[in-house]
């Protein structure tokens, strides 16, 4: 072989025939034909089918190398083998790199399983061959199969441990796992082990190809030996456009102007020297796009997209140009692009940056969810990246997974705890769910952007005035207003240097006074991003109740920007407060000329106009309003289904059938609105309420709780309405005591216990439960509130009654109880007389029949009363004489009982005396014991001589205390239950000393068992009762006496009580049975007007 020509010896001859190889034939069967017909040495073929190969013509190629390869080929050389494999090889490599470039992943794996097969044939032939082991390393490389890869070049150079291509693709093998590795310490370990490689390749080979060094260079740049890789880059060829490109980009990465103007320099020298360099090209092409140069970016990445082969460059030329269009506006071609360029790689690892940019395009188009997969990409390859896990947020948010969304932004705050934007993100979330961590997280983004030295934004100080506003700290919202608004017109009105400013702050629709301020020259300037706040700002003083400066700032709004609709409804709510009814009207009424379908618009004067109970016009103006958002604005279907609720329950019903269409409209309606809003707790009221209506109080009482939990959960909704209503379905199912208790909670912790509404609730609640006197308590506090208030006093008056006719009915009764029954009476009878007196000059509502009714009533009631009273009067009477009696015979007995403990005493002390004189001194011991011994012996005596006595003495005194009984015959019975009722106490506090263990043994010997003496005393006054006049005889003329008067009377107590026991006598009334005292009942139970 010379030059450019081949020659192959003829066979049997020496001749030879000359092949030119830069005019092969354009067929190949001629070459084959030649080749086999001579028999040419197999290296020839192998030669003739490279230069087809350098010459692009890759079928003759492997035309060539397929019949090269065939079984008679291989029969007819079977002894030359370095040559069949090399064929083999050869074609095996060629399969590979068709697969490499190969798109359609069916046609890839084809071309990798023929190359695959023609390799396997290989070592059959040879399974030492190095280059076999390389090709098959090759071929696993392009299949990402880096294990395997690096088994097969191990393998090879096992065989030869200095074959460069081994170390080459081992060194190639390395560092691609390293690109892969997730792991820091590993991924530096491979870049290392790959620079081993291919040092260890340069050193055997130092004329090695260029892309050794450019390894080398990758290598150090990795490790972060950035020196030494430029130094590798420089070696090179001045003309190697990949050692060029590799420098500029490490010039550009220094971000510093000379560093970029070099980095260009040699970009635009690879260029010129190879115009279609891909990397080149994308390097140049991202240069550009920095400045905003697209055309060039366009003409650039359209080049390296022709030029290129490899799918990762691919990737990088459709990044480029797809960005371009993204930052141009053009959504649809960047989003075309990007996708293409996401298709290049076959994991997010090769090239992410792709797939960020997808998901923001996504994100703009509003396709959330495939926006969404993109970002967890790129997630996937940097799960800290904190601008992905902001918009990872906020997709969340937009398909409304709150939770998820405030958990990534909290992901993000911890990531980079100096990113206020996320900060911002996340107090927006926050301030629904919890407005305290909302505006905690809101001050921490403030004073982040206030230590970087920038300012903060008027929407972030805005947002956290609104949180202390609805926090309830008006001072610290009324500082961070001011300070978001800053300076201007609005501070005047605020400290009042605008004299005029207060004689037109009640004049909601003049605005001369600002007209007169610019003819005046004053600079009346708004900014539109401060009208938010200046609003706000208002509305915090219209809270605060200092409603002149409030109204400035709106018409100050409405002077500049005369479309703010808001302002025109404050102003609205404002006259409405003063109860100007007419001049809302009108203000409403303009904000309509604004936008004659604004919601919020009609929905107020829907309310306006049932102020003035026109409910036809009321009507059509919620639906109206319900119309304007196609039924989407949920408080205009509630108002509708209030306005069906109050119809059914008007007091003009025109028939139960009416009622129930209302009901089941305003149900329908309530429904609809938690179809469209689960948590909206005022539809959910109005549907319990509909379905107490009904009579569904066990499911009304469930939906009730539920929303009365909820609302007590949330710091911007206040329901008192649903604490109400709870404790209503308590008393229709009759559980007055819990309704009672949720008024009372009601009360307290809503109105402060002055509303007077709820009040007449809990007094109805008691009247129905008979607790006339609580009934009356709370009416009493209601008329202090409202005294102007008839319906109170009425029902005030009629507790009273009610609590007298019960009294009056009870069987036992104290004269205390019959005379706070007059008390009671009067009380009523007055109340109801100045109602029938008041109904001269004012319309209250009662018929002045039935309150005269209620007065003859209660004079009746009173007239029985003072009967009874008398009757009570007299038995008490009776009783304190029965109790002296008894206190002066106890008396007497205690005098007696007291001198005859004393003579014992002075009997004892003689005694004592005696003993002393008696004693000898002689003998003391001896005497003492004998002393002792006659001394217990007197005692025994002694104490049998007392008893007998004493039982003397009691005989006689017995006698004589019968001989009283005589001469009070009439009280024996009462006197004997009281000495019996001090006898119990006696024996009970002797008893109580025992237990405690003060027992006095000795006192009780020496006393000769003066407490036993007294209770024996006792029990036989008590046995002499038994033979003495049974008291019914004087029962029955008690009876007779009483019912002279016109009143029976019964004993309480029969003829089986205790022994002991005081009777007692007491009367009981009965209304007679006339036709009048029946209406009169009927009055009473049927009057009490809770409304």
């Amino acid at each position: 072989m010379m030059g450019g020509v081949v020659y192959i010896p003829v066979q049997n001859s020496e001749e030879e025939v000359m092949v030119a190889l830069d005019h092969l034939p354009r067929d190949a069967t001629d070459m084959i034909d030649i080749l086999k017909a001579e028999q040419a040495p197999l290296h020839l073929w192998l030669i003739i089918a490279r230069e087809y190969f350098k010459q692009g013509k890759l079928d003759q190629f492997r035309q060539i190398l397929e019949e090269g390869s065939s079984p008679e080929i291989d029969e007819y050389y079977a002894d030359v083998k370095y040559e069949r494999i090399a064929i083999l090889n050869a074609l095996a490599a060629y399969y590979t790199y068709l697969g490499k470039i190969e798109t359609k992943q069916r046609d890839k794996e084809e071309h990798f399983i023929s190359a695959t097969q023609y390799y396997n044939r290989a070592s059959r032939i040879d399974a030492h061959e190095p280059y076999t082991w390389i090709g098959k390393g090759q071929l696993y490389v392009a299949k990402g199969e880096l294990q395997t890869a690096s088994e097969s070049f191990r393998i090879a150079l096992v065989e030869d441990p200095n074959c460069v291509p081994a170390l080459l693709g081992q060194a190639c093998v390395d560092f691609n796992i390293a690109e892969r590795e997730e792991h820091y310490k590993k991924a530096m370990d491979s870049y290392r082990s790959s620079l081993e490689f291919y040092k260890r390749a340069l050193q055997i080979n130092p004329n090695c190809p260029a892309s050794v060094r450019l390894g080398i260079g990758f290598c150090r740049y990795k490790l972060g030996q950035f020196e030494k890789a430029r130094q590798a880059f420089q070696r090179l060829d001045p003309d190697n456009v990949e050692a060029l490109v590799a420098l500029g980009v490490m010039d550009l990465q220094t971000n510093e102007a000379h560093g970029i103007k070099r980095g260009m320099e040699k970009m635009q020298g690879a260029f010129e020297i190879h115009p279609y360099c891909p990397m080149a090209l994308n390097c140049l092409a991202n240069h550009f796009f920095f400045t905003g140069q697209h055309f060039l970016v366009e003409q650039l990445t359209e080049t390296a997209l022709a030029v290129s082969s490899h799918g990762l460059m691919k990737a990088h030329s459709y990044y480029n140009l797809a960005r371009s269009y993204h930052s141009k506006g053009d959504f649809e071609k960047a989003l075309r692009y990007y996708m293409a360029s996401v298709k290049e790689t076959s994991k997010p690892q090769e090239f992410v940056l792709p797939y960020y940019g997808l998901g923001q395009v996504q994100l703009k188009l509003g396709d959330f969810k495939s926006s969404l997969l993109s970002f967890e990409k790129v997630l996937e390859v940097h799960p800290e990246n904190c601008e992905s896990l902001k918009a990872v947020g906020h997709i969340y948010s937009q398909l409304g997974e709150i939770d998820k969304a405030v958990e990534t932004f909290r992901k993000a705050t911890r990531i980079d705890p100096k990113d206020s934007v996320a900060f911002t993100e996340l107090g927006d979330l926050l301030i629904s769910s919890d407005a305290g961590a909302a505006l905690d997280v809101f001050k921490t983004a403030r004073n982040l952007i206030k230590k970087g030295g920038q300012e903060v934004p008027i929407e972030l100080m805005n947002n956290i005035g609104v949180l202390y506003f609805e926090k309830g700290e008006f001072e610290l919202a009324e500082q961070t207003f001011k300070e978001a608004l800053g300076d201007g017109i609005w501070l005047s009105f605020l400290t009042g240097s605008i004299d005029r400013s207060a004689y037109y702050s009640f004049q909601y629709k003049d605005f001369s006074l600002f007209h007169q301020l610019e003819e005046d020259g004053s600079c009346i300037e708004l900014p539109w991003n401060k009208v938010t706040t200046l609003f706000n700002y208002a509305r915090l003083l219209e809270q605060v109740n200092d409603t002149g400066k409030a109204s400035n700032m709106y018409r100050l709004i409405l002077f500049k920007y005369p479309d703010y609709v808001d302002a025109y409804l404050r102003l609205t709510a404002m006259a409405k407060a003063r109860n100007n009814i007419q001049l809302s009207i009108e203000l409403i009424t303009d904000a309509l000329k604004v936008d004659d379908k604004c919601p919020n618009a009609l929905s107020m004067l829907g309310d306006l106009e049932l102020k003035i109970d026109d409910w036809v016009k009321a009507k059509d103006t919620f639906r109206a309003a319900k119309d304007a958002t196609d039924g989407k604005d949920s408080y205009a279907t509630l108002a509708l289904g209030n306005w069906n609720y109050f119809a059914a329950i008007r007091n003009e019903k025109r028939g139960p059938k009416l009622e129930a269409t209302h009901l089941e409209k305003a149900k329908e309606l309530y429904t609809k609105v938690l179809m469209q809003h689960p948590s909206n707790l005022y539809a959910a009221n109005g549907a319990a309420i509909v379905l107490a209506e009904k009579g569904h109080f066990d499911v009304s009482k469930d939906i009730f709780t539920q929303v009365q939990e909820a609302a007590s959960g949330s710091v911007f909704v206040q329901m008192p309405d649903v604490w109400v209503n709870l404790a209503h379905v308590y008393f229709a199912q009759g559980h007055f005591a819990l309704a009672a208790k949720m008024y009372q909670n009601c009360l307290r912790k809503f109105y402060y216990n002055t509303d007077t509404h709820v009040l007449q609730y809990l007094a109805r609640t008691h009247y129905e439960a008979e607790q006339w006197q609580e009934c009356k308590k709370t009416l009493l506090r209601a008329i202090h509130l409202a005294p102007s208030n008839y319906t109170l006093r009425f029902d005030a008056g009629v507790a009273m009654q009610k609590f007298s006719a019960s009294t009056l009915q009870k069987t036992k009764r104290t004269a205390d109880e019959v005379r706070s029954t007059v008390t009671e009476l009067k009380n009523a009878v007055c109340i109801f007389s100045q109602l029938s007196a008041a109904s001269i000059y004012h319309s209250h509502g009662f018929d002045e029949k039935k309150l005269e009714t209620h007065v003859e009533y209660c004079k009746h009631l009173l007239d029985a009363a003072k009967v009874h009273c008398e009757a009570a009067e007299r038995e008490e009477q009776q009783n304190r004489q029965r109790l002296e009696v008894a206190r002066q015979l106890e008396k007497r007995k205690q005098e007696d009982e007291l001198k005859q403990v004393m003579q014992q005493e002075e009997h004892f002390e003689r005694i004592k005396e005696q003993w002393k004189h008696s004693s000898n001194t002689a003998g003391k011991r001896r005497e003492r014991s004998q002393v002792e011994d006659e001394e217990g012996g007197d005692r025994r005596r002694r104490r049998g001589g007392k008893r007998r006595k004493k039982e003397k003495k009691m005989k006689t005194r017995y006698e004589e205390e019968a001989d009283m009984e005589d001469e009070h015959e009439d009280l024996e019975e009462d006197t004997n239950a009281m000495n019996e009722y001090e006898d119990d106490g006696a024996e009970k506090a002797q008893n109580d000393l025992i237990a405690a263990g003060l027992e006095d043994s000795d006192a009780e010997d020496d006393l000769g068992g003066h407490s036993t003496a007294i209770n024996r005393k006792r029990r036989a006054w008590s046995e002499s009762d038994e033979d003495d006049e049974p008291l019914g005889e004087k029962v029955n003329s008690a009876e007779t006496d009483e019912e002279t008067n016109g009143i029976k009377a019964k004993s309480v107590a029969g003829d089986d009580d205790e022994e002991g026991k005081l009777r007692t006598i007491g009367p009981t009334f009965f209304i007679e049975s006339s036709q009048r005292e029946m209406e009169l009942k009927q009055v009473l139970n049927c009057d009490f007007d809770p409304s």
